[in-house]
């Protein structure tokens, strides 16, 4: 399953070697919710292993937007089954900053448009 969400970096940790042939870097994006700033969504996620170093050209605060696999795996220790979920980026793209939509476009004026020619042939 392949998702995409789009938010403000928030938490870079530093890479975790798990094993000597695991390592793992989670990081935080901050997701706004439209409608009311106080419900803004704090998602984690993890780079593994030559992935890692995706996140490095990454300062806080700068809006990045994340492609990610959300895996769920079991886990059995001592007769109890446990489940747990990852999120796990596989891309990280830098945003770049649009235009405000609501800066009105310039003004019309009619030197912008071309005067019309005595033998114009169009039907309308």
């Amino acid at each position: 399953m392949n998702f995409e969400l789009t938010g403000s970096l928030i938490v870079k940790d530093e890479e975790q070697a798990i094993t000597a042939s695991f390592k793992k870097r989670e990081f935080v994006i901050e997701v706004a919710n439209e409608r009311n700033s106080d419900w803004n969504d704090y998602i984690k996620f993890q780079l593994t292993q030559d992935r890692c170093a995706q996140l490095d050209p990454f300062n806080l605060g700068e809006a990045v937007k994340v492609s990610f696999n959300v895996r769920g795996r079991k886990w059995e220790k001592d007769g109890k089954v446990n489940y747990f979920s990852n999120l796990e980026a596989w891309r990280l793209e830098k945003v770049q900053p649009t235009a405000d939509p609501g800066t009105p476009p310039p003004p019309y004026t009619e030197a912008e448009v071309p005067p019309a020619g005595e033998n114009e042939d169009l039907p309308f």
